[in-house]
């Protein structure tokens, strides 16, 4: 959600999106810690440790063996979960693969009305095993340079984001990761990121654009509940001690 400007902002609502973020102290060896998580999110369980090789195969194995085009596999979690990392962590583990961020579809368009350009132009081209070269109407508008590329003959494309996964796209997706993270400490490395990124001004802005975002970000989880369609759970703060090439997952749907 980084870098979108100010004409997103709509009225903060509710306790909820303006928790303040409190520090945790880390995981001891054997220990397992509870997350924090908005209301009506069910709380993943058991968690394990497992390589970032397992957690490829898992996924390519769900994802199935379509014939004449890439694995389509959703990253989807709340904002500042850790999607862009397990993202990354995915593509690095499989050889022929891409990102697509929805930050990208999403750059200056309503907060979740950009399902149908991701759908139209990127996913379904994807599906049919084509190259996509894909610049959204905004970019040009905006004077954004380049597109969103995605060369033929892959064999996964990872598409990262909030509302990745949502329900309008369920049949152009072939598996789904949920990342669930602890809300507390989200926000708080979320806040911290945009500040250093200088994306939506000084600190006071920067927290009012954060909780406004969340005010709409929730509401919309609320609706799609995107964990009941996930075949995993992962989450990008551990609450399980974990080896520098390890994710903690747990099996899905919630």
């Amino acid at each position: 959600m980084s870098g979108w400007s100010d004409h997103r902002r709509s009225r903060p609502a509710g306790d909820q999106a303006r928790r303040s973020a409190q520090p945790r102290r880390p995981v001891g060896q054997g220990e397992v810690m509870s997350l924090t998580l908005p209301a009506g999110e069910p709380a993943a369980s058991p968690w394990r440790a497992v390589r970032e090789a397992e957690l490829a195969h898992l996924l390519l194995q769900a994802a199935g063996t379509p014939t004449g085009r890439p694995r389509v596999v959703a990253v989807d979690g709340r904002g500042a979960s850790g999607k862009s990392t397990l993202a990354e962590r995915l593509r690095r583990r499989v050889s022929r693969s891409t990102v697509v961020h929805t930050d990208d579809i999403a750059w200056h368009e309503s907060y979740f009305g950009w399902g149908g350009l991701l759908a139209d132009h990127v996913l379904r081209p994807v599906r049919r095993g084509e190259e996509v070269s894909f610049r959204p109407p905004a970019w040009a508008q905006n004077g954004r340079e380049g597109a969103i590329e995605v060369p033929a003959g892959l064999d996964l494309v990872i598409v990262e984001g909030v509302g990745a996964s949502q329900r309008e796209l369920a049949d152009l997706i072939d598996a789904t990761v949920w990342v669930q993270s602890d809300f507390a400490q989200a926000e708080e490395r979320g806040i911290a990121r945009d500040i250093a990124l200088g994306v939506n001004g000084d600190l006071e802005g920067t927290v009012a654009f954060w909780h406004e975002w969340m005010a709409e970000e929730l509401r919309f989880l609320q609706q799609q509940r995107p964990w009941e369609r996930a075949c995993l759970i992962a989450t990008g703060t551990p609450p399980i001690p974990l080896d520098d090439d390890q994710v903690a997952i747990a099996l899905g749907p919630l």
